[in-house]
Order: structure tokens, then C-alpha cells, then sequence
């Protein structure tokens, strides 16, 4: 008896909980990494083709050779795009509403696609105005969320993301980090908006999808 008393104790192995919660944590960061660079990837590709339109202006001094972007547009569309990802399925977990619609990877590329397009059409279409090219995208953001999400939290979210990029676009425009040529909502394009609903789509369907195959891939896992 005394012999059993004297031997050490040995660690115990961590419990199922501690194991989900370091678990949880670690697709999160791996999540949230995969969302910056592909957040980076399209800044990098949809912002050339603002510039080569003339539709952005960035001052000389800011302006890459590479990539011909301000260096401060990939990171920081890179963050924004992180935080969409993520924060639509826990707005979903959090809202009890568990999104399910078109939920394969063909679909989130598909919605992808028709993102770009819309973004191509803002630069390349030839309008009579600006308000029939913001009538017209309007139209074709609308139709992707009803495309590839219709869920009311997607919706809300999306106009969320599209009126604050909005608001710090005027303020970075007025304070002179760069321009728009013939801005007629205030300091910007009127369509500008719109391009930030459908990004705020596509990155939540891309968030989206990243979380249901970290989740099924946490219950293809034995339990120890």
C-alpha cells in the first residue's frame, strides 16, 4: 500500500473538451490564413483591373511595380476578407440557422466567378451613366446572394460589410490615400457599394464552406 503511495502520479490525458478547444482554435488560424491569401489573390487581381480602367487613381510614390496596387490594398483586403470568413458561420452558429444551401465547392467557385464578372463589368461595361452601371450591378449582387446564399443573415451581413467598406472608402479617399475619377456619391462610385455586398457574399460562401470541411473533418476523427 505504501509502495502504491509512493509512486508518482502520472499526467493524465488531456479530455475530449480541451482537445476540441485546441482543435477549434487551430482551424480557425488555419481557416483565417486561408482567407487572407485568397482575400489578397482577388485584391490584387480585381484592383488591376480598377487601375487599367482608370477607375482608381493611386498616388505615383504608392503605386508597385509587380502588381501596379498600392502595398496597404492586398493586406488589408486580406484581413477584411479573414474576418468575413469567419464571422458569417458564427454568425450562423450564433443565429441557430445552420446555412445548407449549395454547399459544395463547385457552387462557392461558381459564386467566385460571377463575382469577378461583376466586378469586370464595373470596369470594362460602357454605360450611358453611372446610374444605370449601379442599377445594373444593384441587380447582379441581389442575384448572386439569391443565387448562392438567400439566408437572412448573409443579407444582413452582406449590407453591413458593403455600407462600412463604403464609409471608410469616402473617408481614404477625402483624406487624399487615393481617388475615383468621376465620383458621383460623394467622394465615390455609386456603384461602389455593390461590389462590396457581392465581396461580402463571396467571402462568407468561401468562410462558409471552410467551416463545414473543418467540421466534418472533426467528426471523421476517433475520439480518444
Amino acid at each position: 500500500m505504501a509502495e502504491n503511495d509512493a509512486m508518482p502520479t502520472l499526467p493524465k490525458k488531456c479530455g475530449p473538451y480541451i482537445s476540441s478547444v485546441t482543435s477549434h482554435g487551430m482551424n480557425l488560424v488555419i481557416r483565417g490564413i486561408v482567407l487572407f491569401f485568397i482575400g489578397v489573390f482577388l485584391a490584387l487581381v480585381l484592383n488591376l483591373l480598377q487601375i487599367q480602367r482608370n477607375v482608381t487613381l493611386f498616388p505615383p510614390d504608392v503605386i508597385t511595380s509587380i502588381f501596379s496596387s498600392a502595398w496597404w490594398v492586398p493586406p488589408c483586403c486580406g484581413t477584411a476578407s479573414a474576418v468575413i470568413g469567419l464571422l458569417y458561420p458564427c454568425m450562423d452558429r450564433h443565429l441557430g440557422e445552420p446555412h445548407k444551401f449549395k454547399r459544395e465547392w463547385s457552387s462557392v467557385m461558381r459564386c467566385v466567378a460571377v463575382f469577378v464578372g461583376i466586378n469586370h463589368a464595373s470596369a470594362k461595361v460602357d454605360f450611358a451613366n453611372n446610374i444605370q452601371l449601379s442599377l445594373t450591378l444593384a441587380a447582379l449582387s441581389i442575384g448572386l446572394w439569391w443565387t448562392f446564399d438567400r439566408s437572412r443573415s448573409g443579407f444582413g451581413l452582406g449590407v453591413g460589410i458593403a455600407f462600412l467598406a463604403t464609409l471608410v472608402s469616402q473617408l481614404l479617399v477625402y483624406n487624399g490615400v487615393y481617388q475615383y475619377t468621376s465620383p458621383d456619391f460623394l467622394y465615390v462610385r455609386s456603384w461602389l457599394p455593390c461590389i462590396f455586398f457581392a465581396g461580402g457574399i463571396t467571402m462568407g460562401n468561401i468562410g462558409r464552406q471552410l467551416a463545414m470541411v473543418s467540421l466534418e473533418r472533426g467528426r471523421r476523427l476517433p475520439s480518444s
